[in-house]
């Protein structure tokens, strides 16, 4: 498996599960777009779309940062442009940006619910649409386009409505756009598909959630090796997907995922949401 002259658009890279995936295709020589909103280092998160380029680099890639707001159409519509320019095409769109706010129906603001919605829904449709002419470019060269949205299983339990509705809308949005694109351009042979952690992930989103104890997560790492195996897969089979992380490491042969413990030897680890 190789991601070697791939052209990939990240949308959120600069940290976290997007700059993991990144740097995990970057050190087979892919071509990277960062497409995130810092530029200068905030007080309390860590990394910029120039610092993430300069690891991109630093680990065999090609990387291009650009400063993109997903809430913005025209600001998508720019980036995915300037990339395709820049690279001579887009092969791979990585749908990871997201917003996040765990609160009940009476304590979620109009801003909050605003937010998640442009940046989880809005964002990733707008964001794939965009793609979209240069994924089909790709798959008429033969390149074997995908679009991978990082997003849970669809489940209509409601105990994963009842305690942060606003959330699990927004969170289901950007899945069933996985499931409209991946049936809409399955004869185009673009593959479409979500993956979703087993575990909570230790990233800065999770940081700020009060309470939570990281020793019990897993790294960005499981994200960007399961991603790996999605965007190896022939895309015109491999469609229409909600893959769980562990599961399809498991398919690959690989069961043993001491590695991605953030504490060595944690056996008992904090399940992430709608894994029923």
């Amino acid at each position: 498996m190789s991601l070697a002259g791939k052209r990939i658009f990240i949308t959120g890279g600069s940290r976290g599960i997007g700059l993991s995936i990144a740097l995990k295709a970057a050190a087979d020589g892919a071509s990277i777009a960062i497409a995130a909103k810092t530029t200068d280092p905030h007080p309390t998160l860590p990394g910029t779309i120039f610092s993430a380029a300069k690891e991109i680099e630093a680990s065999g890639g090609t990387a291009l940062p650009i400063q993109c707001d997903i809430r913005d159409e025209d600001a998508i519509a720019s980036a995915i442009a300037q990339t395709a320019e820049t690279f001579g095409g887009i092969d791979i769109l990585i749908n990871n940006a997201s917003a996040i706010n765990l609160t009940k129906t009476e304590a979620t603001p109009a801003k909050r619910f605003d937010l998640m919605f442009d940046v989880n829904v809005r964002g990733t449709f707008l964001t794939s649409q965009a793609a979209i002419p240069y994924l089909r470019e790709s798959a008429k060269q033969g390149r074997n386009p995908h679009i991978l949205t990082l997003s849970p299983p669809l489940s209509m339990n409601a105990k994963w409505f009842k305690p942060h509705l606003a959330y699990t809308m927004a969170k289901y949005g950007m899945s069933m756009c996985v499931l409209g694109l991946s049936e809409e351009f399955r004869k185009e042979g673009i593959g479409v598909n979500a993956l979703w952690p087993r575990t909570a992930i230790d990233t800065a989103a999770l940081a700020m959630i009060p309470g939570v104890d990281t020793d019990y997560c897993r790294k960005p790492e499981i994200l960007a090796d399961a991603a790996y195996i999605i965007l190896n897969r022939f895309a015109a089979e491999c469609t229409g997907n909600f893959f769980v992380d562990d599961e399809l490491l498991a398919s690959e042969g690989i069961t043993d995922l001491e590695k991605y413990s953030v504490k060595p030897g944690t056996t008992e680890f904090l399940m992430d949401f709608f894994l029923d």
